[in-house]
């Protein structure tokens, strides 16, 4: 997948309004692979809409969205789990962890399906990102932050064309949001992929090449 075209794009539940000021919405725009995104965002303007839309859990929005030009609405169920395991990966702002699993048992859910990630390089990333200690626990007994760093780590464990991160670093802190910004640095450009990341005010610190007010 080399690019993602948002044509004239905007949830339903905004359709009756007199007029929508975005960047985005009602737009024309598309996000290109290896390029870097951030799109900024106050809360109820539909930035985890958007990211539900891109990823084909919704499909409540006017206007076309595509994947090198084809529309999505036509993509069969087989095409979305292509997709979602080799194309498109997301870091949803819920982070959707299994709280009854372990932290590593939650990364071997999705590497089990992708075959991505050795072993030893997923345990490289918990200690990088200072959850080394926290491979056996369940993940429902982690804080709010180390369950992000968790979800990151889960999202990297697979090939991806574009990541989709939705508040990523909302509950860490510089010094885990600076570790976060140069690992996914490092895999996107390994990958030549695009990343896109959404914000409320906190944001991973990266080389955007364009800024969109959502």
């Amino acid at each position: 997948m080399n690019s993602i075209h948002l044509r004239q794009t905007l949830p339903q539940v905004f359709a009756e309004r007199d007029a929508i000021t975005s960047d985005v919405w009602h737009q024309d725009i598309t996000f290109c692979k290896g390029k870097r995104y951030l799109i900024e965002a106050a809360s109820g303007t539909g930035k985890s809409s958007l990211c539900s839309y891109i990823y084909g859990y919704r499909r409540d929005y006017q206007g076309i969205i595509n994947f090198d030009e084809r529309n999505i609405r036509s993509l069969s169920v087989d095409e979305w789990v292509e997709i979602r395991q080799h194309s498109l990966s997301i870091l949803f702002q819920e982070l959707r962890i299994f709280s009854e699993l372990t932290t590593f048992e939650n990364i071997q859910l999705k590497n089990r399906l992708t075959n991505y990630k050795k072993k030893k390089d997923i345990l490289a990333l918990f200690e990088v990102l200072g959850i080394a200690d926290k491979t056996h626990e369940k993940a429902g007994k982690l804080s709010f932050g180390q369950q992000q760093r968790v979800a990151f780590i889960r999202s990297l464990c697979q090939p991806f064309d574009f990541i989709f991160l939705d508040e990523p670093i909302s509950h860490l802190d510089d010094d885990n949001g600076g570790i976060m910004s140069r690992i996914l640095t490092e895999e996107a450009e390994h990958q030549g992929a695009g990343v896109i990341v959404t914000s409320i005010g906190k944001h991973l610190q990266l080389e955007y090449d364009s800024v969109y007010k959502l």
